[in-house]
């Protein structure tokens, strides 16, 4: 079987946007509940705190698109350093379906989803 994971197969949506029937498995990726989004609006199969940045970091940034890059570096370094675990379950999901990270950042350019699914990726 191969190791490499199809790109299609790793989404990305906001935890405000609803759920479709092509998502897959959906799994948050924030350490904070999105405000006013309910359990059920959600409708996700797993909550993974884990992989979000920490919070320092995410503090730091404060989706500041000028730090960008500077972000990209220190969270994927984040997660090579403390979530080996869960990105190997997150690699093994979407290798074999549809996985989609749900985020619930307003921006949908400059957000911790993009740089998971880029790791996740191996890019």
């Amino acid at each position: 079987m191969s190791t490499r994971i199809p790109a299609a197969n790793v989404k990305l949506k906001r935890a405000y946007d609803a759920p479709a029937s092509d998502d897959g498995t959906r799994i948050l990726i924030d350490r904070l509940w999105p405000r006013g989004v309910s359990k059920e609006e959600a409708a996700l199969d797993q909550w993974m705190k884990e992989v979000a940045p920490s919070t320092e970091l995410r503090h730091w940034f404060d989706h500041d698109p000028t730090l960008w890059e500077e972000f990209r570096s220190r969270y994927a370094a984040e997660l090579r350093e403390h979530s080996e675990e869960q990105l190997a379950e997150l690699r093994e999901i979407a290798r074999k379906q549809s996985l989609t990270l749900v985020y619930a950042a307003h921006d949908e350019k400059y957000n911790n989803a993009v740089v998971l699914r880029d790791v996740l990726l191996g890019r």
